[in-house]
């Protein structure tokens, strides 16, 4: 970790905010040039009661962010306090923020809880856990939904494509293969953390050894190694302690899903959608949540922008999309990068800088 620490430390350098913010307000503007529709800004109101409920669309952003601290105190059994791990969630997100989706920050997250004096094994079990909490959440969540709303709703994006088979639309295609990954993906990560870690690791390494893919045996060492160290701390967990973790996973992802219903009753009302599709728009997003992990771009700027206007538009007036999406990412994407801009500097002070002096 120590051989890295040049490595990560330049990865994460507030610099890099740049690039993510010039995507998005260059594909902002580009979508307003080509969608804008004369008259669709009078659409929009702001009133006393709309700062209200902007203000909560940033109050649900914190929530999320204070669910994500309660379940790391939790899973690293209290050992950090509320400002480390407030700094270690703040650079997480920055990390992902500045990275593709793809790729987030769960790769230097280990980096992060190390450092606030969490040991190498038990900040990699967690940063595991982590993952397979968040999995959950969409795993158990998404049927839910399909059930209370239906596919169709989910997945149209107007009322033309009601009529066709789930075969030719191509979201429910994209989700449903989506769903399937994670589900594989989670299924294994409970087999190695409570069955048999390291019989998962062999399988790994046996099958990286196929050509096509022996490059990235390393990784799947590591990978296999991160697993077995999980394993070991969390197999004997108390049920009372899981239910903890998920719980405040279960809060982080809802509140960050609401935050749009905020923004919608911000500028149209609250009486433009009734309840049911206030659901049907938290629905939608765990879908596009799906979209957004395959974009190459750092923090899916600009192409979460481009869903968001396209995927939710039937629930707002034409040409106002592109104008609810820039303040979506206002509120859910833009402040990370200025507070872990600020974040950053500090915490290397503190534990490189001060260190060394030491």
């Amino acid at each position: 970790m120590t051989d890295n620490s040049g490595k990560i430390l330049k990865s994460i350098s507030p610099v890099r905010i740049i690039l993510p913010i010039l995507i998005g307000l260059a594909v902002t503007g580009w979508l307003l040039y080509k969608e804008y529709v004369p008259g669709s800004f009078s659409l929009l109101s702001f009133t006393l009661q709309s700062l209200f409920w902007l203000l909560l669309a940033f109050v649900l952003m914190a929530v999320r962010d204070f669910g994500y601290m309660i379940r790391l105190r939790v899973l690293t059994n209290r050992k950090i306090n509320w400002l480390a791990s407030f700094n270690i969630i703040m650079l997480w997100e920055f990390t992902s923020a500045i990275t593709p989706s793809a790729i987030g920050g769960t790769s230097v997250a280990v980096f992060f809880i190390n450092k606030e004096g969490v040991k190498l094994g038990r900040s990699t079990a967690v940063v595991m856990v982590t993952s397979f909490l968040d999995e959950l959440y969409f795993i158990l969540t998404f049927p839910l939904i399909l059930w209370w709303i239906g596919s169709v709703d989910i997945f149209s994006l107007g009322a033309g494509e009601a009529d066709l088979p789930w075969y030719e639309n191509q979201f429910l295609v994209f989700a449903l293969v989506g769903y399937a990954v994670k589900l594989a993906y989670t299924l294994v990560i409970s087999y190695g953390l409570f069955f048999n870690p390291r019989g998962l690791k062999w399988v790994l390494l046996w099958i990286f050894r196929l050509p096509i893919i022996r490059k990235w045996r390393p990784q799947a060492n590591e990978s296999g190694t991160d697993l077995v160290y999980a394993s070991q701390e969390f197999r004997d967990w108390p049920v009372k302690k899981w239910l903890q973790a998920f719980g405040a996973t279960a809060l982080s992802w809802t509140a960050r899903y609401w935050v749009v219903n905020a923004l919608i009753i911000t500028f149209f009302g609250f009486k433009w959608l009734d309840w049911n599709e206030h659901i049907l728009v938290f629905g939608k997003q765990l879908v596009m949540w799906i979209m957004m992990l395959v974009s190459p771009t750092p923090g899916g700027s600009g192409f979460a922008e481009y869903v968001f206007k396209g995927f939710l538009s039937v629930f707002i007036p034409a040409g106002t999309g592109v104008t609810l999406a820039f303040f979506w990412r206002l509120v859910s994407y833009y402040p990370y990068l200025l507070i872990g801009a600020f974040v950053i500097p500090r915490w290397v002070k503190k534990h490189f800088v001060t260190r060394k002096k030491k």
